[in-house]
């Protein structure tokens, strides 16, 4: 596959971690206005700009598009991000919940995407999708890096073992851990005999694939084909080894119990699993097991192993719940637009499952095991789609440490 160098916009070092700010879609507006409050420098004053209009304007107005470009080029014009002058490739690393993993920041090509040299797991909405792209358009960069992941060699020319050649040898450029304790360190790589040995182990990578931020790629690819500049025909990746990432669980809560009361509700599933209480929250240590808390109980549930089904798509714990419980039991046969559903990222824990039910708000919420890396990567090789928010990446990329402008 091919990576290429290219000049990051980037944050002056002392400012780095002002900069720096979680994704743009990981909070609705009030989040980010909050969390951007006293904070003149963060980027979600580009990537999320209706923070800076008067509340209630339509995070889709032409106005906020226009106050994005404003603000990108208010922090250029005021030496808060500086441009590089040469093309670079750069080490973006991350450390949290005990676990390392290094990636390689360089720009990949939409004529590979296109070409399923680099592979989605997810569909897209158009909206999102539209939202982005417009984005895109009025900054004329690609503002948020699309985290991917490829399969190492493990040899001494793989990228893994060059990234980490240059790390021993160079002080990075940005070191910091920002205030959820995630610590993001960042090496760039000026030397260009380096930049070649990366360029070509790369070339030796039959496959990437988008480990999260389906919408900002597709956004990239449509944006390019209106764009007149050569350089958004490459858009901006942070490229992990698949074995040093880890997928936490994407849990499931239900509003209702389809008509059915608490015991008829528990005698229907018995049929399809073995249910048994549980004194503690359910957090599923294996395959085919899923937690479930209702009127303040927990259970755990336990399913056929389903590694004999011959699709991959049915293997996936999310689908063993979906097609035993929520769409036979529950009535839920389209999880991605049924409004009875919604999901909560591992991140946030048993207790905000308990919290969503004992609201009253919820009926019923499922923990799940996680989805592995080899499960995202071999629906993606068969050219499948995995079911709705099955994976939840943690930790996420900084926005604004790397933009890509063209």
């Amino acid at each position: 596959m091919t990576i290429r160098t290219f000049n990051a916009l980037r944050p002056e070092p002392s400012h780095a971690q002002a900069v720096a700010a979680l994704p743009y879609d990981v909070m609705n507006t009030e989040e980010a206005r909050v969390e951007a409050a006293g904070n003149p420098y963060s980027f979600l004053h580009v990537d999320k700009a209706q923070i800076d209009l008067p509340v209630g304007t339509d995070q889709y107005s032409p106005a906020v598009y226009a106050k994005a470009a404003e603000n990108l080029k208010s922090l250029t014009d005021k030496g808060i991000l500086i441009q590089d002058a040469a093309p670079q490739l750069y080490i973006y690393q991350l450390k949290a919940y005990g676990r390392t993993q290094t990636g390689l920041a360089a720009c990949v090509s939409v004529d590979e995407y296109e070409k399923d040299i680099i592979k989605r797991h997810e569909f897209t909405r158009p909206d999102k999708e539209k939202d982005r792209i417009d984005h895109i358009i009025a900054c004329s960069a690609h503002t948020g890096p699309i985290f991917m992941a490829y399969r190492d060699p493990n040899s001494n020319t793989a990228p893994k073992a060059l990234m980490a050649d240059w790390m021993q040898a160079h002080t990075p450029t940005y070191n910091f851990t920002a205030e959820d304790g995630v610590q993001h360190i960042l090496w760039v790589i000026d030397d260009i005999l380096t930049q070649d040995r990366l360029v070509q182990a790369f070339a030796q990578i039959s496959y990437i694939y988008i480990a999260d931020g389906h919408h900002r790629n597709e956004a990239a690819r449509k944006a390019s084909k209106v764009v007149s500049a050569e350089e958004s025909k490459f858009y901006l990746a942070v490229i992990f080894p698949h074995d040093e990432l880890a997928i936490m669980d994407y849990n499931r809560v239900v509003v209702d119990l389809n008509g059915l009361d608490s015991a008829s509700f528990i005698s229907a599933i018995k049929g399809v699993c073995t249910l048994e209480e549980s004194t503690a929250p359910v957090k599923p240590s294996r395959k085919n097991e899923v937690g479930m808390y209702m009127a303040g109980k927990w259970y755990r549930l336990t399913f056929e192993n389903s590694a004999g089904k011959e699709n991959i798509i049915d293997q996936l714990d999310v689908s063993v719940l979906q097609n035993n419980i929520l769409a036979p039991v529950l009535g839920i046969t389209d999880p991605k637009t049924d409004k009875r559903i919604d999901f909560v990222g591992g991140i946030r824990g048993m207790a905000e499952l308990e919290r969503r039910v004992d609201s009253g708000e919820m009926a019923v919420a499922f923990s799940m095991y996680p989805t592995s890396m080899d499960e995202l990567m071999a629906v993606a090789d068969a050219n499948q789609i995995m079911p709705p928010k099955s994976t939840w990446f943690e930790p996420k990329l900084r926005s604004g440490l790397l933009v890509h402008v063209f």
